[in-house]
């Protein structure tokens, strides 16, 4: 393994964590107004669906403007040791990109999730006259 594959696995290795840790609070206030709404599941689940589909927005519009951040101010560069920082002229692209496919990679996972949570508000309904 090369030095350069070393410290991009590191700054990635970042960047998800400090992305993840984002993420792990944002559910988790989703969470906790879900678990507010259970006394009825079908708003819960709506509720629910649509706090992930903003979530989802907001980590799409991060990873879009991630590029441009400035490397510095990012949480990914504050976590590095400095034997695991990049050059200061590639740090820009290096950063932006790992933060780029992280919020992108957590997107995907929130889409899904808000996907699920929309089909149960879709089904719960129908599940519920049936039952009734």
């Amino acid at each position: 393994m090369t030095v350069l594959a070393f410290g991009m696995e590191s700054v990635e290795r970042a960047a998800y964590l400090s992305v993840g840790r984002a993420c792990a609070f944002g559910a988790l206030a989703i969470f906790c107004f879900v678990v507010g709404l259970s006394f009825d599941p079908n708003l819960a689940a709506r509720f629910g669906g649509l706090l992930c589909l903003l979530m989802t927005a907001i980590l799409l519009m991060r990873a879009l403007s991630a590029p441009a951040r400035p490397y510095k101010t990012t949480e990914t560069w504050l976590m590095l040791e400095a034997s695991e920082r990049p050059a200061v002229h590639v740090a820009q692209q290096v950063i932006g990109s790992a933060l780029r496919e992280a919020y992108f990679w957590y997107a995907r996972s929130t889409a899904t999730v808000t996907v699920l949570l929309l089909m149960i508000a879709l089904v719960l309904p129908l599940l519920t006259t049936r039952l009734a």
